[in-house]
């Protein structure tokens, strides 16, 4: 079978690899469609991103589908031919934070297409996975692109999950890729009654009024664009900051009113937090990284027609494009999600 492998920045290549057999619980999966990542794009451009850098030849890719052709020993809840999303999340169950619940936070985790832990570990853009039932969640009616955009909704799901009710919230969203509009596609899911957007870039935003914000902002073009919101010690309860980006984080942070909510989704390096106004509204703070559980919640919502991920699947390559889809993936005056079609 063929995958794509990264070996050092700007050296991407589709190299053969051997298939084995699934093993017992195990189901193999001829995938079909995979989105390049974010992440996906660091270890592109720049061979990793910060201390975290390949060591070694990787395959790269964690947001999969594909249609199931075998099954290993003792799997019964799957059928030949079922089209499911592959979950990249595989905690080992056996730690402390997996007996309390926190598997996001598994310490022997095993995420497709890491570069964090040594050996490196394999990620999904490959013709064929073998995965294990539970990652496996049967995703009917909807296409395989569609069903490959479970990965990064469920993200989104998992920050929101934190924020606590959402009914009748007004929402910020800083950053507006692929997290920060699923961002709007949850909040709005789960009853945020306004939401605004904020990025640098037009296309970006158009993406981001078509999912649902009711006003989006190009802070480049208008830097003070939030600056109204300020007033009377700001106006939104929740700010989803997806950009990683100091400035935007900033920006939000006075928007928001006394008891705020800030869920940092976006990495991008460490930043300066003005905590006097933190300190002073009485903001709470919350990381939000990975998922675990919400990812059969995502297809579930796609599957039952409750969200409609289509129109974020701006452009689709065939495998021996791959090189170019990293590369589309990368500009974003034109993409939002691209994805790879791996038959």
């Amino acid at each position: 079978m063929r995958a794509v492998v990264i070996h050092e920045a700007l050296d991407l290549r589709l190299e053969d690899r051997p298939v084995d057999k699934p093993g017992p619980g195990q189901v193999q999966v001829r995938i079909a469609s995979g989105g390049v990542c974010g992440s996906d794009l660091h270890y592109y451009q720049h061979g990793g991103f910060g201390p975290i850098q390949v060591r070694a030849p990787m395959i790269l890719g964690h947001e999969v589908s594909g249609h199931v052709c075998a099954l290993g020993e003792g799997v019964d809840a799957l059928s030949v031919g079922d089209l499911v999303a592959v979950s990249p999340s595989r905690p080992c169950g056996d730690c402390r934070y997996c007996a309390e619940g926190l598997r996001n936070h598994c310490l022997n985790m095993r995420f497709y297409g890491s570069a964090m832990p040594w050996p490196h570990i394999d990620g999904a853009f490959r013709e064929v996975l073998n995965a294990e039932v539970a990652q496996c969640v049967p995703a009917p009616g909807i296409s395989s692109g569609e069903a490959a955009m479970a990965e990064p909704f469920a993200v989104t799901l998992h920050a929101t999950g934190q924020a606590g009710s959402m009914l009748g919230k007004r929402v910020l969203v800083t950053g507006c890729g692929p997290i920060g509009v699923l961002s709007i596609i949850a909040a709005r899911r789960a009853g945020a009654i306004e939401i605004v957007a904020t990025d640098l870039s037009d296309n970006a935003l158009a993406h981001a009024a078509a999912s649902g914000a009711d006003r989006a902002f190009n802070t480049a073009k208008e830097p003070d664009a939030l600056a109204h919101y300020g007033s009377d010690k700001g106006y939104f309860d929740v700010l989803y900051e997806c950009s990683g980006a100091a400035p935007a984080l900033v920006a939000g942070i006075g928007a928001l009113r006394p008891r705020g909510h800030i869920l940092q989704l976006g990495l991008g390096g460490d930043m300066t937090l003005p905590m006097m106004q933190i300190t002073g509204k009485e903001l709470r703070l919350s990381g939000s990284f990975r998922f675990h559980e919400e990812f059969a919640t995502a297809v579930q919502l796609m599957v039952s027609g409750l969200v409609d991920l289509k129109p974020l699947i701006t452009h689709t390559f065939a495998l021996d494009e791959a090189e170019q889809a990293f590369t589309l993936a990368a500009d974003r005056s034109q993409a939002m999600k691209t994805q790879i079609a791996f038959s």
